[in-house]
């Protein structure tokens, strides 16, 4: 589904990017972690096309629909949920109106937001604002999700409730997830993988079992102050 094949990328002389290169299988969740500034959040970027590498390969699944989960959410504040939700049907595609009314209620639906459709950004809390833009991220079908920081902000209890809907909308739609967390033990519960990103080169890739029991000195580095930092 995606693909990165030794992808450098600089920002003002500072690399950010150092041969990058890992792969995401149909239907997979694959988790990526790191220290902030290690480009978890410009790799995302770069699946979507809103950076390009200054060498080496991004590769995307011909014809794949890609959703993107921004960090706060992204709604626009005018905006009722359903009208923030059914906003890339109407920018992007020529359906109806009641086409777009049906594949509208059927995202919120699929995120738990039916009665909070007709309320603004700033009547619904900040878990709710986070499904209401998964809602939009999923509302043209897509094959695959980009979460960038979904629980950041979030309290336990709300985060476990997002990752347990990144899980569901895996099984149920087998949608293919790419996300970026500083939450180990979330990312323990919910990825098929997870992906350690330092200094902007792959550590390891494994399941969650295996990358807890690492012996690579780095991956013991970050297990040990996540472990900490809960």
């Amino acid at each position: 589904m995606i693909r990165f094949d030794n992808v450098f990328k600089s920002f003002d002389g500072r690399q950010v990017l150092a041969g990058v290169s890992f792969s995401v299988a149909d239907g997979e969740i694959l988790a990526i972690v790191g220290p902030s500034g290690t480009g978890k959040s410009v790799t995302l970027k770069h699946v979507v096309g809103l950076l390009a590498p200054d060498s080496g390969t991004v590769t995307v699944k011909e014809g794949a629909r890609i959703g993107y989960l921004f960090q706060g959410g992204a709604l626009l504040a005018w905006l009722t949920v359903r009208e923030n939700v059914s906003l890339p049907l109407k920018e992007t595609t020529r359906l109806g109106d009641g086409e777009i009314a049906r594949l509208t209620d059927e995202a919120l639906k699929a995120v738990g937001l039916e009665e909070a459709a007709d309320k603004y950004p700033a009547e619904i809390s900040g878990g709710m604002v986070k499904r209401a833009g998964l809602a939009r991220a999923i509302v043209r079908r897509a094959d695959a999700v980009l979460y960038d920081e979904p629980t950041s902000g979030l309290d336990p209890v709300t985060a476990q409730t997002i990752h347990r809907l990144i899980k569901r909308l895996n099984a149920e739609r087998h949608i293919t997830s790419l996300v970026v967390t500083h939450d180990l033990a979330g990312a323990c519960s919910f990825a098929d993988r997870i992906l350690l990103l330092k200094d902007g080169r792959v550590v390891l890739a494994a399941t969650p079992d295996e990358f807890m029991k690492s012996d690579i000195p780095a991956v013991r580095e970050y297990v040990a102050a996540s472990k900490g930092a809960i």
